[in-house]
């Protein structure tokens, strides 16, 4: 007879009427009588496992009732359809090995705070809610490589340590770095534009830091970011990009994370909506909606998430905020040449009130110009001597865009806090664990 060999939950339904081994960790358990039964997960799933007293030892029968949540266990049994369980399948348990005991697991089933929950992150992503979350993550992830891998687009990996800013000098960090001093870099676009001038299409994904002193659920201190750099494209093309892109992200997790979604209590009907083509709006008419919803906002301020989410309440799909004053963008971005008071640049807000997910526009491609522009924003210039070589040498009208993942995934999910949709947030209050 031929040894059974250790399968994952999520294969169950090729092996119905087999005996099979589960190796995992108990996530929960009841007992009735001459019954017990172990939730067990393995991480691509979790299966009921059913243990009656007279199918097994007594030494079994009685390690069974003795196990802890998250103690580590190998399971052996049959494999039997069950129209009542997700899965479509339960074990009938044969024997069972305990590998590690959990003495006192401290995130019990019952109602936690989220601050004890986050103290305890290293443990919580081990639920089934955050299972879902981060499975979904994943699929985006997934889903945006994809996009880009699939067009054309050259992976161009932007460095972490910079010598100098690229979103403003105020949510720099600052690390020692020999005898110089180094930054942690806040987007990948500056050394993605040498990648767009060498390859064409290129694009970069990884994590970025901000030492923003924000308390708001959409505020992290570490994030990640995918940003796409196309030479010869302008604005236009640059929203239709970001358009593409963003529907193909969520058709893909309505089509592969369905479970999850349902995990979550996601309305999916939110989501289906997101079809092309998205609303197209200016500056100067999303200050108009907001103004007709009550918002006093000056000509020339940027809009907060309070402003955001009002006028992606106004859409049933994300809209694209294009042209805002100059004054209120990086110096990188190209004015208008129609209105030289405007950026040639477009922010996606995402739908429900969930505001930016997506920043991005034309760059400024004229050298003498975007030198001005540095000056002008009281940057040295001599750390963006290699940036304004790439106007000296074959410089061309090119755009791209930065899309936060976390942000992202909140919305996807239907989440009230960008806290959940990394593994270990990094937030003003919170570097541990």
């Amino acid at each position: 007879m031929n040894p059974v060999h250790p399968i994952y939950i999520d294969e169950v339904a090729g092996h119905e009427g087999q005996e099979v081994v589960l190796r995992g960790w108990l996530y929960n358990k009841r007992s009735s009588g001459k019954l017990h039964f172990l939730q067990v997960r393995d991480g691509t799933g979790t299966i009921q496992c059913v243990l009656s007293k007279q199918d097994v030892v007594p030494e079994v029968f009685d390690l069974a009732g003795r196990l802890t949540q998250e103690s580590s266990i190998v399971v052996r049994g049959t494999v039997r359809a069950d129209p009542r369980s997700p899965l479509g399948f339960e074990l009938g348990v044969t024997g069972i090995d305990l590998v590690g005991e959990s003495i006192d697991y401290p995130i019990t089933p019952k109602d936690h705070g989220v601050h004890f929950l986050l103290d305890h992150r290293h443990l919580w992503v081990r639920s089934a809610r955050q299972h879902a979350i981060l499975r979904i993550r994943s699929e985006i992830v997934h889903a945006c490589r994809q996009f880009f891998d699939e067009r054309g687009f050259v992976l161009f990996d932007s460095p972490i340590l910079t010598p100098n800013a690229c979103e403003g000098t105020t949510t720099l960090f600052e690390t020692p770095y020999f005898d110089e001093t180094a930054y942690l870099t806040q987007s990948g676009q500056l050394y993605l534009e040498a990648g767009a001038l060498a390859f064409g299409k290129a694009y970069c994904f990884g994590p970025t830091f901000r030492a923003e002193k924000s308390k708001t659920r959409r505020h992290l201190t570490e994030f990640w970011m995918v940003e796409p750099e196309v030479a010869y494209m302008d604005l236009a093309g640059d929203m239709r990009l970001a358009e593409d892109f963003v529907e193909h992200i969520v058709r893909r997790v309505l089509e592969r994370r369905a479970a999850e979604l349902k995990t979550l209590e996601r309305d999916v009907t939110a989501l289906e909506r997101v079809r092309k083509p998205f609303p197209r709006i200016s500056y100067d008419e999303a200050l108009t909606l907001l103004r007709d919803k009550g918002f006093a906002v000056e000509w020339g301020s940027d809009f907060g998430a309070e402003e955001e989410s009002a006028i992606s309440e106004a859409f049933d799909r994300p809209v694209l905020v294009h042209r805002y004053p100059a004054s209120c963008k990086a110096f990188y971005m190209k004015n208008d040449p129609e209105d030289p008071r405007l950026a040639l640049c477009v922010d996606m807000l995402a739908p429900e009130g969930y505001g930016e997910i997506i920043g991005g526009g034309q760059r400024e491609d004229d050298y003498q110009t975007l030198r001005d522009k540095i000056a002008a924003h009281d940057l040295p210039e001599e750390p963006f001597g290699w940036y304004l070589d790439l106007r000296r040498y074959g410089s061309v009208p090119h755009a791209g865009f930065g899309m936060g993942i976390e942000r992202a995934v909140a919305w996807i999910c239907g989440l009230q806090h960008v806290r959940e949709t990394i593994p270990f947030p990094r937030m003003l209050e919170r570097l541990r664990p």
